[in-house]
């Protein structure tokens, strides 16, 4: 009996010293199985649409599976939360959009975006544009302000959810033409399109990325552009500032985060990883029919530019009189 005990406990002191002797994960070793990575948005959307581009490949070159999970709701908090509450491992990504520097100025969230998250990578950037149906009787941006104040209130324009760059440039395109339209939250971009496709709803300013393939399929009228410049891949269509509209630039933009805690090696490898993706010439030509452009940064880079954006946002909020959900 003695004896017997004697070896269990050898065989347990053997087992305890060889699992001290594995090193946690590095970015040696680093991923060592798949990887989930979140979409806090449904498919079909602009966030969907450059995940599908980017993390397949990049799946590949780390030798490992990246599964895209869309966990869609409320601009994107559920999918956010989610990851903000995962495990520090770099098993579980977060690939989110603009609004994810917009919600705090919103809502209470269930989590701290500057603590509970760590800002990996920027991943594209792309204006957008404002897509009318065709039944409107508009042409122009002049046109829309000139129907939109002769029926207030009438005139519905739709949105990937509240909070997001849809909802904030249709509300600044408010607030500096000083009209009043009708706001239609939806879960993600791709069921906002259903139903602007459907003439279910009146407009939508949505990212160049979802919104150029149905213009140049005719399906809808693109109006104009929340950006400082033309694009190169829609060059037909001119700014709100050509337009004669001052103050409405908005920016679509995707962002890699991981849960806080994650080790240094793993976010090294990532944003390595990402930003020689996004000098690919395949990657950077999917982008370009989409109206996108790759934005290489640094943890740090991000980090900064996340700060100053939900700034940026809870004084325009403010300043506008927005009230959260």
């Amino acid at each position: 009996m003695k004896s017997r005990l004697r070896c269990i406990f050898f065989s347990a002191l053997c087992l305890g010293v060889i699992g001290a002797a594995i090193p946690p994960a590095t970015g040696q070793t680093y991923p060592a199985r798949p990887i989930r990575l979140i979409v806090p948005y449904p498919p079909g959307g602009a966030a969907d649409a450059t995940a599908r581009i980017l993390w397949p490949r990049i799946g590949d070159v780390l030798g490992q599976q990246i599964v895209i999970d869309n966990r869609g709701g409320a601009s994107g908090i559920i999918g956010a939360d989610i990851v903000a509450k995962s495990a520090a491992d770099g098993y579980t990504l977060l690939h989110d959009a603009s609004a994810f520097t917009v919600n705090p100025a919103l809502r209470k969230l269930p989590f701290d975006p500057l603590k509970d998250l760590m800002p990996v990578a920027m991943l594209m950037r792309t204006p957008n544009m404002l897509v009318v149906h065709p039944s409107v009787p508009v042409t122009t941006t002049r046109d829309l302000i000139e129907l939109a104040k002769a029926q207030p209130g009438r005139v519905t324009y739709a949105s990937s959810g509240f909070g997001s760059a849809p909802h904030m440039a249709g509300e600044l395109f408010q607030y500096v033409t000083k009209v009043r339209m009708s706001h239609v939250p939806y879960k993600g971009g791709g069921l906002a399109y259903v139903d602007l496709l459907g003439g279910h709803v009146q407009l939508f300013f949505g990212s160049i990325a979802s919104a150029l393939p149905h213009v140049q399929g005719n399906k809808l009228k693109g109006i104009a552009l929340t950006a400082a410049k033309r694009s190169a891949s829609a060059p037909q269509i001119p700014t709100m500032a050509e337009s004669g509209v001052q103050g409405v630039e908005v920016y679509e933009w995707n962002g890699l985060y991981v849960p806080a805690n994650t080790a240094q090696a793993i976010i090294t490898k990532l944003n390595t990883e990402v930003n020689r993706m996004l000098g690919n010439g395949d990657v950077q030509q999917r982008f370009f029919q989409l109206g996108a452009e790759a934005v290489p940064m640094t943890p740090a880079d991000l980090t900064h530019y996340v700060r100053g954006e939900i700034a940026r946002w809870s004084k325009t909020v403010k300043e506008m009189g927005i009230k959260g959900e």
